[in-house]
């Protein structure tokens, strides 16, 4: 065996644990929405980030690699939920520098996606 394959092996067993964690973290997500009988707007994109991860991991195991757009969607999903649970008492800096990173990712996905609609496939 040789060190890629090792490398290799050892890769797809974290992404098989990842997606095992992710799982759990759902199913317990689900568990505290039904104890606590109230759905917020935090909650909802805290499983939206879960869903992603996971649509990220299965997108890797369908091409071998990782769309680059996939983890930008995931920080700006996870830049929103802080906008949302520093709530109205936090710092107005903080809510400005957060939804400047939110703006900088959308327009790299928005690059990303005129470059692949000149250039073909996702590489």
């Amino acid at each position: 065996m040789n060190v890629k394959s090792i490398i290799g092996l050892v890769e797809k067993s974290f992404l098989i644990i990842i997606a095992f964690f992710t799982i759990a973290a759902m199913g317990q997500e689900v568990l505290v929405l039904i104890d606590n009988r109230r759905v917020e707007l935090k909650d909802l994109l805290l499983m939206f980030i879960y869903a992603e991860v996971l649509g990220m991991l299965a997108a890797f195991y369908a091409s071998h690699r990782i769309p680059i757009t996939i983890p930008l969607f995931i920080a700006m999903t996870a830049l929103s939920r802080l906008i949302i649970l520093q709530g109205k008492e936090g710092d107005p800096s903080i809510l400005l520098y957060e939804s400047g990173a939110i703006t900088l990712i959308a327009g790299a996905c928005w690059i990303i996606s005129r470059i692949q609609m000149t250039d073909g496939p996702e590489r």
